[in-house]
């Protein structure tokens, strides 16, 4: 994170990482890592984790996480992950499952910024039909969760949303939130599959007090092959926040 006086910067990623079974059919946490390094985001939301890579990446970033459980995969705890530079306050996984589909969740994290700043997370996984994301949707942006009266700074919501087309879920999340453009800021408007994208899967939405710099797909010759998603990165800067250089 850079700190000028009344202005933050910091970058997030979204990386579905398809529990690190790369597209050469070999499974490493450790290359997902070495993706990740890349980047050097601030915040990572990642999407289709199992508890034990988790723990593999981050020991590569050396950095902390926090895994929102949505179901056990052979006998792991398998879901959403957080992994911040800033310390973790809080956090609280919420259940956005729909009976008779898989377990899907949102991992909220609560980001202790610099300069005493608090920063609300939500890493995201939807399902993949119509129906489930339309009840999903409502959930999110339901007063438990996205407009509970208790969050008072500002938000970021990302993931992979499985939704390539302006259904219900991503009607309801831009008329609360700023969605970032892919049009405005890639040559690009679709991002999966990676080496061939044709749909608009991962997305980043924002509170309106956080600007978007910029918004690029980590598109390297590892990230190609580590997942069938690449990492949307977002810079944003938080103009008008008080803080102090140390």
């Amino acid at each position: 994170m850079v700190i000028q006086t009344g202005l933050v910067r910091l970058r997030v990623v979204t990386y579905n990482v398809h529990k690190c079974r790369g597209m050469d059919a070999r499974v490493s946490a450790s290359r997902v890592g070495c993706v990740l390094h890349e980047i050097k985001a601030d915040i990572i939301a990642l999407q289709e984790v199992l508890e034990h890579q988790a723990e593999t990446i981050s020991a590569e970033l050396r950095l902390p996480f926090v895994l929102g459980e949505n179901r056990k995969h052979r006998g792991y705890s398998y879901g959403n992950v957080v992994l911040s530079r800033f310390p973790i306050r809080m956090m609280r996984n919420y259940d956005l499952s729909v009976r008779g589909r898989e377990q899907r969740g949102c991992l909220r994290t609560d980001l202790l910024l610099e300069g005493g700043l608090l920063l609300h997370v939500f890493n995201v996984h939807l399902g993949t039909a119509l129906i489930e994301r339309r009840h999903q949707g409502r959930m999110l942006v339901a007063r438990e969760l996205l407009n509970d009266v208790e969050i008072q700074a500002p938000r970021i919501v990302l993931g992979d949303f499985n939704e390539w087309t302006r259904g219900l879920a991503t009607r309801l999340l831009r008329s609360h939130l700023e969605s970032a453009d892919l049009s405005r800021h890639l040559r690009r408007r679709r991002t999966y599959p990676g080496v061939i994208p044709f749909l608009h899967l991962d997305h980043i939405y924002y509170d309106p007090v956080l600007h978007l710099e910029r918004l690029s797909l980590h598109r390297t010759r590892r990230a190609l092959l580590a997942s069938d998603h690449l990492p949307l990165v977002g810079d944003f800067a938080w103009k008008g926040a008080s803080m102090v250089e140390r």
